[in-house]
């Protein structure tokens, strides 16, 4: 279903890997990032770690119920004990017009400058902002040595800001801000704008924890009714890290200035869902907390509109939708209902987006802040990649074909929500679930799809032990291993532009979605 990756050798108690297994960790203040994948079947090593990097933990990369050709499941490795403070996130101060506190277990935002976060230990600066809950994350807040490259010209409100830094626990995630407001009200009744949400481009549609959103907005968004049971409908997220749990709701969801209607959103943790996850929806670990995934949701703006499809039209498909009832029980969902990729629902600049990047130093950086674009070929800052760009029909789910080094083709995808550059290559020493080679080294990327579109590229991996041991955040270098697919993770993004074409639509007159593209910066 959804691509989220995260490779975690920083983490405690975590396990993050497709169907991977944990291991023990040692080091000094470990906490946690770990590598993990999408697929219909995984296994994977443990990997579990230390490093100076503070934290707790995750990673999604999806697992799909339905797999493309040329995936025959995916491995992971996945993250577990670490030894180290995992409460604390060695955050920076920020500062803002005003803040706004949180209370434990919940807080809220008044839609003001500043964040606050609750019980914890760091505060960040925002445009607006929007309280944590258990003091995992907050804020956005800044720190020296960082990259900072918008990449992009004026604003013209299609624009938004995405940053990587310590305002999350795991290393390499990409953060942005989420305006909800009530649905139908054009983004302008019981707004809360919600900080530090992951940007992820191998999932599809916005996951928000409850304990994230002020009381007053949550009582706004509509939750869904299943029509034959007249019960709540409760919404499962399966990724390759874990799942989550929570209602079916509708929220008009708000990114610089695009504004897209009464979007179905899954609110994870939803207090209105009395059932517990079925065994169908259950995953490797829970991330139905803040503190599990690291940041405080999921915006999936990958190449599909619904998280499902029209796979769950007509018949109850386990993994999505469920009538909240004992037990929880699967039922179908038209597509206007499904979580959705709330790009689409854009009325201007619907047809996919581009992430823009600055390269990075090779041995990693505090802080890289880039954009994210709206639209492709529908402004003057969105124009399609020129002829040197190859673009790469992709299924759905995001998946072209790849290969590593002259080996095998195998599914490959990229994935701002993955955290590692993941392939397979038993000759390489690992640490942890990581690649460690002495020194650094290069490997080619042969990437094509079923047109018979093809194009090369190269990665760098350097000593995960070297890297993990510094108080960087993001790191181009990293890589851990997965077997049977390619996941070009956020490293792949730094000194990128990446487009993403949404399915079923049209992009400069003659390019149709779904499609991935890249150029260098």
């Amino acid at each position: 279903m959804n691509k989220i990756l995260m490779a975690s050798a920083l983490a405690l108690s975590v396990a993050l890997a497709a169907c991977g297994g944990g291991g023990g960790g040692d080091g000094d203040n470990a906490s946690g990032n770990a590598a993990v994948s999408n697929g219909s079947t995984s296994s994977g090593s443990g990997a579990s770690g230390s490093g100076t990097n503070s934290g707790a933990n995750s990673g999604t990369s999806g697992s799909g119920s339905s797999a493309s050709s040329g995936n025959s499941g995916n491995s992971g490795s996945g993250g577990s004990s670490g030894s180290g403070n995992s409460n604390s996130t060695s955050g920076n101060s920020g500062s803002g017009s005003s803040t706004s506190s949180g209370s434990s277990g919940s807080s809220g935002s008044s839609g003001s400058s500043g964040s606050g976060t609750s019980g914890g230990d760091t505060s960040g600066s925002g445009s607006s902002g929007s309280g944590t809950s258990g003091g995992d994350t907050s804020g956005s807040g800044s720190s020296s040595g960082g990259t900072s490259d918008s990449g992009s010209g004026a604003d013209i409100g299609n624009t938004i800001a995405v940053r990587v830094s310590s305002a999350s626990s795991v290393l390499n995630f990409p953060l942005v801000s989420v305006t909800i407001c009530q649905p139908g009200s054009s983004a302008q009744t019981k707004c809360a704008t919600i900080d530090n949400v992951l940007l992820d481009t191998g999932s599809f549609g916005l996951r928000l924890y409850a304990s994230t959103i002020p009381s007053d907005t949550l009582a706004a968004l509509p939750i869904q009714r299943d029509a034959a049971s007249g019960n709540n409908v409760a919404a499962c997220g399966v990724f390759g890290s874990g799942y989550t749990w929570g209602s079916l709701r509708s929220a008009d969801v708000k990114l610089s200035r695009e504004v897209a209607a009464s979007v179905p959103i899954q609110v994870i943790g939803d207090p209105a869902i009395a059932s517990s996850a079925p065994s169908s929806c259950v995953y490797n670990s829970s991330l139905n907390t803040v503190r599990a995934l690291g940041a405080n949701g999921i915006l999936g703006v990958g190449v599909a509109r619904q998280d499902c499809g029209a796979a769950c039209v007509n018949t109850a498909q386990a993994g999505y939708y469920y009538a909240d009832a004992a037990p929880a029980t699967p039922i179908a969902m038209p597509l206007a209902s499904q979580v959705t990729n709330p790009v689409a629902l854009f009325p201007v600049d619907n047809n996919g987006l581009i992430v823009d990047m600055p390269a990075i130093d090779a041995s990693g950086a505090l802080t890289a802040s880039g954009t994210v674009i709206f639209g492709v070929g529908t402004q003057s800052n969105n124009a399609l990649p020129g002829t040197a760009a190859t673009i790469l029909t992709t299924d759905r789910w995001g998946n072209f074909l790849g290969s590593v080094a002259g080996g095998a083709t195998v599914a490959a995808f990229i994935d701002s929500g993955s955290n590692t550059l993941s392939f397979e290559d038993w000759a390489l020493p690992q640490y942890q679930g990581f690649y460690a080679p002495v020194s650094v080294i290069q490997r080619s990327l042969a990437l094509s799809d079923v047109t018979g579109a093809a194009t090369t590229a190269s990665m760098g991996i350097d000593n995960a032990r070297t890297l993990l041991s510094t108080k960087f955040m993001a790191f181009s270098t990293i890589g851990s291993f997965l077997a049977q697919t390619l996941d070009l993770g956020m490293p792949f993004l730094y000194g990128r532009r990446v487009w993403y074409g949404i399915e079923g639509t049209r992009s400069g007159g003659s390019v149709t979605g779904p499609y991935v593209s890249f150029a260098a910066r």
